[in-house]
This record gives C-alpha cells, sequence and structure tokens, in this order.
C-alpha cells in the first residue's frame, strides 16, 4: 500500500484511482491517515464482509435469547462473584 499527503492527493487525483485498481492507497494529512482510495472491488468485498459481520451478530443475539433464560442475562457483577464464591 502506498501512502500519500491530501495535497498529492489533489494534484495527482487520476493517477490514484488509476493505482487504487491494483492496491488500496492511503491518504494523510498532517502526518494522520484520513482517508483511503480503493479499487471498486475492494470496496465491494468490505461491503460484503460488513454485511455478514452484522448478521452473524443479528442471529447470535437472536439465538441467545431463545438458549439462555432472561434472568441469567440479567445477572449483575455481584450476582456472578456471589455465585462464584458459593460453588468453591
Amino acid at each position: 500500500m502506498i501512502t500519500v499527503t491530501s495535497v498529492e492527493a489533489q494534484s495527482r487525483f487520476g493517477e490514484l484511482i488509476d493505482r487504487s485498481q491494483r492496491e488500496p492507497i492511503e491518504v494523510t494529512r498532517r502526518g494522520r491517515t484520513v482517508a483511503y482510495v480503493v479499487s471498486e472491488q475492494d470496496m465491494q468485498a468490505l461491503a460484503n464482509v460488513k454485511k455478514r459481520r452484522e448478521e452473524a451478530a443479528r442471529w447470535y443475539s437472536q439465538y441467545r435469547a431463545r438458549v439462555m433464560p432472561s434472568s441469567v442475562a440479567d445477572l449483575t457483577d455481584a450476582d456472578v462473584n456471589r455465585l462464584v464464591h458459593e460453588l468453591r
């Protein structure tokens, strides 16, 4: 991945778009990363990963709600500590 400043990105934007088809471009301002220029394929891959992660989180939330009784979900840290000490 190459890194360019925001000023360089402005003056070489066409070149950066072409280069982003091969690899992501990191854009910095005052030494801090502020943006990336990526190809459409890379962006679609990132969007797909995000969508799959959201679906997995939603599935797990529904699974947990079905499997775990609400009384267990409402335990406080103090309740957990008390239960652990009772088991010792």
